[in-house]
This record gives C-alpha cells, sequence and structure tokens, in this order.
C-alpha cells in the first residue's frame, strides 16, 4: 500500500512517519522545500519524543519520503491523508482555503480506486457540501470511483506516537462501503482500535463534541473557583473527593485554556447552530468565562496591590501547554491585555522562546532573575522550571504578589517569603 499524507506540520509527519514504520510506503508532502529536505535527510525537525528514531529508520529503509509534489505523489498513492490547517479568522469562523487548495490538488491527481481521509477538524458536512464537489470536478464520482472518509486526528504534542497507536480511530464515510474502506484502511495503518460511525458527519461532529464537553467542563470549575475563592475554600482539595462517586469527572480550574482545539473548535459547533436556528448558550458561555479567566485573574492581583498602574508584572510563560514550545491561544495574550488596561508595565519570560521570538509575539522579554525585581509574577504555564521557585530572593527584590494561574505552587511556602498569593479557586 502506498500512502500520501498531505501536510508535514507537528501532528502530519509524526502520523507518516507512523505509518511508514508498519512497513507502509509514505510519501509526505510539504510545500516548505526546506522541511522537506530537512525529512529527507532522515532529520527530525520538530520536537516530538521517539518521532527522531522513526523517521531516520524510515527514510533509510526506503519506507517514508518527503515531497513538495503533491500532484505526483498522490497519482502514485492508494490511499491519501489531508491533515492541513483550518484557518481562522477574528470572529472563529473557520478559513477553509488551505484545505480547498489542497483538495483541488487531489481532485487534478484523482484516479479510480482512490481512498480520500480527511483529519483536519471543520465543521459538521463540511467534507460532503465542501470538498466532495471540488473532488468530482474531476469527473469522477465519489462512491463509486474514488471514496472519502473523515477521521478526526485525536493526538496531542509530545504524545503524539502513544496517541497513535492506543487512542481509538473515529472513522466516517461518504457511504457505507467508503466507511468500511477506511476503517480497514486504519486499521492497517495504525493498528489502533478503529470506531465506524458510519457516516461523515457522524465523525466530524464526533470531534467537536469531544472538544465541546471539555471546554464547558472546564468552564464549570472555573465558574465554581470564583465561588471558592469568595468563600475561602480550596477547590483543588473538593474536585478529587467529588470525583470519587463515579458520576462527576470534573477537570481542574486554571487562567485559561489555550492551543488550537479547546479555544476554536468550540466556535464550529456554536455559530453553525446559529446558522441552524440553535443557540448554543452553555457553549457559548463556556467559551466566554474561560476567555474571561485572565481578566479576572488580573483583576484579584490589582485589587490586592491598590491597583496596577506603573508596576512591573512578569508573566510565566508563553506556551498554551508545559513542555510544548506552541503559544497558539495561549492565555498569555489575553493576560498581557488584561494588565495593559490596567496600565501595568508587561513583560514575559518562558525560556522555551527566545527574546527576539518572545518580541515577535507582542511581549517584552523579562527574566526571572532581573536586578530591579518584579512587582508581581503570573504564572500562566505550569513549566518544569517553574516548580522550584526562590521566592524568598524574589521578595528581597521588591515582589509582592504571585498569581498562581495553575495552582502549581504551595501556598504557604509563597506567603512565608512575606508575598500575596493568588491561586485559582483558593
Amino acid at each position: 500500500m502506498r500512502i500520501a499524507v498531505v501536510g508535514a506540520g507537528k501532528m502530519g509527519l509524526p502520523l507518516a512517519a507512523f505509518m511508514a514504520s508498519r512497513d507502509l510506503t509514505v510519501a509526505v508532502c510539504d510545500i516548505d522545500e526546506n522541511l522537506v529536505n530537512e525529512i529527507n535527510a532522515g532529520r527530525c525537525p520538530i520536537d516530538e519524543p521517539g518521532l527522531p528514531e522513526i523517521i531516520t529508520k524510515g527514510v533509510a529503509n526506503g519506507d517514508l519520503v518527503a515531497t513538495t509534489d503533491t500532484v505526483e505523489a498522490i497519482c502514485q498513492a492508494d490511499a491519501v491523508v489531508i491533515i492541513v490547517p483550518a484557518l481562522i479568522d477574528d470572529q472563529y469562523e473557520i478559513d477553509l482555503s488551505v484545505l480547498e487548495s489542497v483538495t483541488e490538488q487531489v481532485a487534478e491527481a484523482l484516479h479510480p480506486g482512490l481512498l480520500i481521509c480527511y483529519e483536519t477538524t471543520v465543521s459538521v458536512g463540511t467534507v460532503r457540501n465542501v470538498f466532495i464537489p471540488l473532488l468530482e470536478q474531476s469527473g469522477l464520482k465519489c462512491g463509486q470511483d474514488f471514496h472519502v472518509c473523515f477521521s478526526p486526528e485525536r493526538v496531542k504534542s509530545r504524545m503524539v506516537l502513544q496517541r497513535l497507536s492506543e487512542t481509538p480511530k473515529v472513522v466516517g464515510g461518504f457511504n457505507a462501503e467508503s466507511c468500511q474502506l477506511g476503517e480497514e484502511f486504519y486499521s492497517k495503518a495504525l493498528g489502533a482500535e478503529v470506531l465506524g460511525v458510519g457516516t461523515l458527519e457522524a465523525a466530524e461532529f464526533t470531534k467537536l463534541v469531544g472538544m465541546l464537553y471539555r471546554d464547558v467542563n472546564i468552564a464549570l470549575v472555573n465558574q465554581i473557583s470564583r465561588y471558592a475563592e469568595t468563600i475561602g475554600m480550596d477547590l483543588g482539595r473538593i474536585i478529587p473527593a467529588a470525583n470519587t462517586n463515579g458520576e462527576a469527572h470534573l477537570l481542574y480550574p486554571g487562567i485559561g485554556v489555550g492551543g488550537h482545539c479547546a479555544p476554536v473548535y468550540p466556535w464550529f459547533i456554536i455559530q453553525d447552530a446559529q446558522r441552524h436556528g440553535v443557540d448554543l448558550t452553555l457553549a457559548r458561555n463556556s467559551r466566554q468565562l474561560n476567555d474571561g479567566q485572565s481578566e479576572h485573574v488580573v483583576t484579584r492581583l490589582a485589587g490586592e496591590m491598590n491597583g496596577l498602574q506603573g508596576k512591573r508584572v512578569l508573566i510565566l510563560g508563553l506556551a498554551f501547554r508545559p513542555q510544548v514550545k506552541e503559544p497558539a491561544f495561549s492565555p498569555a495574550f489575553l493576560v498581557r491585555d488584561a494588565l495593559v488596561k490596567k496600565e501595568a508595565e508587561v513583560y514575559l519570560h518562558d525560556h522555551h522562546f527566545s527574546d527576539q521570538e518572545i518580541a515577535d509575539f507582542g511581549f517584552r522579554a523579562g527574566q526571572l532573575d532581573s536586578a530591579d525585581g518584579w512587582d508581581a509574577i503570573i504564572l500562566v504555564t505550569g513549566h518544569r522550571r517553574y516548580r522550584e521557585m526562590d521566592f524568598s530572593s524574589m521578595a528581597a527584590k521588591g515582589l509582592k504578589a504571585v498569581a498562581d494561574g495553575r495552582n502549581l505552587w504551595d501556598p504557604e511556602k509563597v506567603r512565608n517569603a512575606g508575598l500575596i498569593y493568588l491561586g485559582i479557586g483558593r
């Protein structure tokens, strides 16, 4: 079986390499010539545990090759997996331009018997109503001459290879035959459990509703955390106890939700439901509440410090998740904006990014051990490096308050250093 994987990014490249490690012949396609050259030299261009080894082996034995000629790769393929980004505008409306462009390339190379699998998260109905008409411009008919399935990506950075082998693969198809072919393909290509859900729309909906559940769950605990703060309770002690009854599965509160998924995908349902005359108020309010956590924390900090005007505040963490160099929709941006409204002097530290990269994302880089000291620090990302902090030394340099956006630190340790401590739900 020859496979073309279109998109050699943080999800596409591990997928391609993993399939190649299962004795399949894989061409991974990308428009970035430098990236393609790196892969063909057997080098791994992204930070993903276990990936360098299987890329090196796959390239060496000829099972994995990278190319910028997507059309030619598809011409030679039995199956195509499309995992390129769906872009998002300022109103969280989905921009399908990249996916449409790739689909047109697939149509150019379309040949009888080809199986086309979309993995990029999209709104319900997108594959059938947008992509399949583009494919049929080739003159071939879906469900007869070629087959299309949707199987949402369900992995996480720095855990991709593990998730590919262990997480059930959801598959839906244009028709029953397409779904069956998709199930057979992923079973062979990944070796993981495969869950056939029937239609394209069912598979699209499965991914979206899973992300919506997570966002609403987090919003619930974030809202409860504000109550806990008010009455002087530590929600961190309450949640584990509440979860022991076998019916609750509460997540933990924080300063906000980041990443490509949770802050974005719920909007696909919210806005499409609105177009169908259904107002998903719970989902919409959850999104707004989670984004509002950053301003809530900044407002609490300002209240404890008699305002933040002219105060030097250091944000800890640009990444949306610990140990991952990825700032997509990080709460750090919302924290920065809230601090600017309070007229604070805002700086940011994240050892995964260079000072120039930090500046490119609109922040001033700051150092933990700044000789000038800080008036306050706000933790956004629970990197391992931040777990052990010398609060006494920082207090001696002028630090007055700590806003622990991830409940990473022992409140008593912070207070014993003479500092104000603010946790989430504490």
